[in-house]
C-alpha cells in the first residue's frame, strides 16, 4: 500500500477511455425479428450509427460514417429512425442530422432521400418516424421554420411519401394536423389503426409542467374529430400509447406521481414515477405487450425494468445489476428490449423474456476497459437542507487499488450538478466519475429540488426558486461532508453543465462555499436567454423557472451570474461549444467581458463544431484534462501525466 496525497494517485482510468466510453446506446426497436438501436461514436466526430443486431446474436452498424442517426426537433431531438420487413429484407428510414432530411434505407444501397431541405431558417425537421406501408407513408412529426428567428417554427404531424416525391418538392409532403398545439409528440395508432393518439403543450408550459393527451378517428389516412381526453395546465401526461385490445394506456401525474392509466382507470397505484420529463420526443417509459402485460420502467431515485399485469396490478422486476433504465423501450411478441446499467456497468442492451422473467444482456454488452477494482463505490445519500428538506445525492468516495493518503488528510470533493434542470443524476457506472475518484478525488452527484424521479412535489421545489434551491441544496451537500470529516472545508469544488453549468456559476457568485468551479456550456444571463438567446422548447422554461419576466424583471437581474461577475473570487474554468443554439456562446463572452481586469484566474475554452453536449473524443479528452489540472492547481497536487491548464488572471 503506497500512501500519496488525494488527487496525485496514478490512474489506468484516462480521460480518453472515459471519452471512448462516453454515451450509450438508445433508441431501440424491432425490424422484424431483429433488434436494431442507435449507438455512440465519439472518435468518429461524434456521430450516432445505426446498429442492427441480427437473429444470431451478430451485431454490425449498418451506417458508415459520416451518416449520422439524430434529429434536431426541439434541437433534443427524439426517436430519429423506424423499420419494416418488405419481402425478408430490413427498410428503414432515418433522420441523418447534418441536413435533417428524412431517408430511405436498404442495406445494400446508399441511403435516398424523402425530404426536401428548406431555405428558411433552420429548415426542416423530423422525427419520430413510423412507417405506413398500406398508405406508401412516412408518420412523423413536422417541425417547420418559418423564419429566421429561434421562434418562428411550427410543428405538426405529417406524411412524407416512402417514393421520393416529396424529396424536392415541400408541397408533397401531406400534414395530417393544423397547428393547434405548441408542440406536438408523434401519434400512436391502435391495434385495429381507427383511432391515434398523441401529446401536445403550449407555452410557457414545459411537458413536465401539462400536457394534453389527444385522440383522434383515422379514416381515410387522415386523422379527424381530435379531442382533449386527459391531461391539462397542471397535469403532465408523459407517454400515451394502446393496450393489445384497443383501450387507451397514459402515464398522468395527476396524483403527483406518474402512474398508469387505462382508459382513466388507475392501474398500480404508488408513489413511484412509472414515466418522466419529456426532454426528447420519443421516450418510452412503458410498453403494452401482446399478452395484455405492460413492460414498464419505474421506481423512485433509481429505476428497474419490470411486467405489470394491469388485472391484478402484480409487477415483477427483472433481476439483474441494472439500477437505472433508460426511457426508451420495445416489444415483439413477449419479448422487451430495453437499455439498463448499474453501478458496476455501462449502458447495454438488455431483452426479458415475458413469460420466463429471465433477463439477459443482447447487445453493446458491457466488457470493463480496466480492471473494476478502480471503480467507485458510490452511497445513496439523503441529506437535510434549509427547512428541512431532503436532498437526494449519489456520493463517490475517492478509491484506488493499493494507495492511500496521509493519516490526516481528508480529500478534495466537486460537487456536480446535473443538466435540464428537470433532469435527474443516474445512479450508474460513469467513467468520467471514476477518472476523478480513482485519483483521489471525491465526487457528489446532487439530485437537488427540482429533479425528477421523487414525484412532483420534489419536481415543483424549483418552481420560481432556479438559482435559489439548486444552489441552497448542492452547498448544502458540499458542507455536509465537510461537517461530516468526509471531504476537506477548503477544497470543495463545484461543476456543471447546461443547467448545471447555471448552478455552478451561480454557486460561484453567491456563496463561498467553493474554491473554484467548472462551468460547462452555461446559461449565465436570465434576461438574454428569455428574451431571444435560446431555442423555442425553453424559450419560456424561465416564466416557471425563475417567474413571469414581465412581472418580476428584477429577479432575472438579481440571480444572473453574468450580472454579479464582480462577486466571483474563486478560480474557474468555461468550457462552451460554439455551434450552442441552447445555451449560445454570446452569454459566456459577456461574462468574461465583466470579469475581465479583476484578476481571478480563469480559463476559457471554446470548442468548433461542437453544439450543447460534446460528442467528440478529443473534445471530451481537453475537457476532463483541464478541469483536473484546475483543480491540481487550486488544491495543491499534482496528477502525473496531464497537461497544465493556462489560467488567465
Amino acid at each position: 500500500m503506497q500512501t500519496s496525497p488525494y488527487g496525485s494517485w496514478p490512474s489506468p482510468i484516462d480521460a480518453a477511455l472515459a471519452a471512448a466510453h462516453d454515451g450509450h446506446p438508445e433508441w431501440l426497436g424491432f425490424v422484424g425479428d431483429e433488434v436494431w438501436w442507435t449507438e455512440p461514436r465519439p472518435t468518429e466526430g461524434g456521430r450516432r450509427t445505426l446498429v442492427r443486431r441480427r437473429a444470431d446474436g451478430t451485431e454490425e452498424s449498418v451506417l458508415p460514417a459520416p451518416w449520422n442517426v439524430r434529429s434536431r426537433v426541439i434541437e433534443y431531438g427524439g426517436h430519429p429512425w423506424a423499420g419494416v420487413v418488405v419481402a425478408g429484407e430490413p427498410l428503414v428510414v432515418f433522420v441523418h442530422f447534418a441536413d435533417q432530411r428524412l431517408y430511405r434505407y436498404e442495406p445494400g444501397s446508399e441511403p435516398v432521400p424523402l425530404t426536401p431541405v428548406s431555405p428558411v431558417g433552420g429548415g426542416l425537421r423530423w422525427v419520430e418516424p413510423q412507417v405506413r406501408l398500406d398508405l406508401g407513408e412516412v408518420w412523423c412529426v413536422l417541425e417547420e421554420f418559418t423564419g429566421d428567428g429561434p421562434t418562428d417554427v411550427r410543428r405538426v404531424l405529417a406524411a412524407v411519401p416512402l417514393d421520393g416525391s416529396a424529396a424536392q418538392d415541400r408541397d408533397a409532403v401531406r400534414e395530417l394536423t393544423g397547428e393547434r398545439h405548441r408542440f406536438v409528440t408523434g401519434p400512436r395508432l391502435s391495434p385495429d389503426g381507427s383511432r391515434a393518439a398523441w401529446l401536445a403543450w403550449d407555452h410557457p408550459r414545459m411537458p413536465w409542467d401539462g400536457t394534453e393527451l389527444i385522440v383522434a378517428e383515422v379514416r381515410d389516412g387522415t386523422l379527424r374529430e381530435p379531442r382533449t381526453v386527459a391531461g391539462g395546465p397542471e397535469e403532465s401526461v408523459a407517454q400515451a400509447d394502446w393496450s393489445h385490445d384497443g383501450r387507451l394506456l397514459y402515464a398522468s401525474d395527476r396524483t403527483g406521481w406518474w402512474n398508469l392509466y387505462r382508459d382513466g382507470e388507475q392501474l398500480c397505484p404508488r408513489e413511484e414515477e412509472f414515466g418522466g420529463a419529456l426532454w426528447k420526443l420519443g421516450h418510452r417509459w412503458f410498453a403494452p405487450l401482446d399478452s395484455g402485460l405492460i413492460a414498464v420502467v419505474h421506481g423512485t431515485g433509481s429505476t428497474a425494468l419490470g411486467i405489470l399485469d394491469p388485472e391484478t396490478g402484480e409487477l415483477v422486476d427483472a433481476a439483474g445489476p441494472w439500477t437505472e433504465f433508460a426511457p426508451t423501450l420495445a416489444v415483439h411478441g413477449e419479448r422487451v428490449v430495453a437499455v439498463g446499467a448499474g453501478p458496476r456497468t455501462a449502458y447495454e442492451v438488455v431483452e426479458l423474456d415475458a413469460r420466463t422473467g429471465r433477463a439477459r444482456v443482447i447487445g453493446a454488452a458491457h466488457e470493463d476497459p480496466v480492471d473494476p477494482a478502480y471503480y467507485p463505490e458510490p452511497q445513496v445519500r439523503t441529506f437535510t437542507g434549509p427547512d428541512g428538506r431532503d436532498i437526494h445525492a449519489h456520493v463517490y468516495p475517492p478509491h484506488r487499488p493499493g494507495y492511500l493518503a496521509p493519516g490526516d488528510e481528508l480529500p478534495p470533493y466537486v460537487v456536480w450538478a446535473h443538466g435540464g434542470p428537470t433532469g435527474h443524476a443516474p445512479l450508474v457506472l460513469d467513467l468520467s466519475i471514476a477518472y476523478f475518484t480513482s485519483r483521489g478525488i471525491g465526487v457528489a452527484e446532487v439530485n437537488y429540488g427540482g429533479s425528477t424521479g421523487y414525484g412532483r412535489e420534489y419536481r415543483n421545489r424549483l418552481r420560481e426558486q432556479w438559482g435559489v434551491v439548486d444552489v441552497e441544496d448542492c452547498a448544502a451537500v458540499a458542507l455536509a461532508l465537510a461537517d461530516e470529516g468526509t471531504a476537506d472545508r477548503d477544497r470543495l469544488a463545484v461543476r456543471g453543465g447546461s443547467a448545471g453549468g447555471w448552478t455552478a456559476a451561480a454557486s460561484l457568485t453567491s456563496t463561498d462555499v467553493y474554491a473554484c468551479g467548472t462551468i460547462v456550456y452555461p446559461i449565465l444571463d436570465l434576461a438574454g436567454w428569455g428574451t431571444g438567446e435560446t431555442h423555442d422548447f425553453e424559450s419560456q422554461y424561465l416564466e416557471s423557472l425563475v417567474g413571469p419576466l414581465a412581472e418580476v424583471p428584477g429577479r432575472y437581474a438579481e440571480r444572473s451570474p453574468v450580472e454579479h461577475a464582480d462577486r466571483v473570487t474563486a478560480p474557474f474554468l468555461l468550457l462552451q461549444g460554439l455551434d450552442d443554439v441552447i445555451c449560445p456562446p454570446a452569454q459566456c463572452e459577456r461574462f468574461l467581458e465583466r470579469i475581465a481586469g479583476r484578476r481571478i484566474p480563469h480559463a476559457y475554452l471554446a470548442f468548433e463544431g461542437e453544439g450543447h453536449g460534446f460528442r467528440r473524443a478529443d473534445t471530451m479528452i481537453r475537457a476532463l484534462e483541464s478541469e483536473l489540472s484546475l483543480y491540481a492547481q487550486v488544491f495543491g497536487f499534482d496528477p502525473p501525466g496531464v497537461p497544465t491548464l493556462e489560467l488567465i488572471k
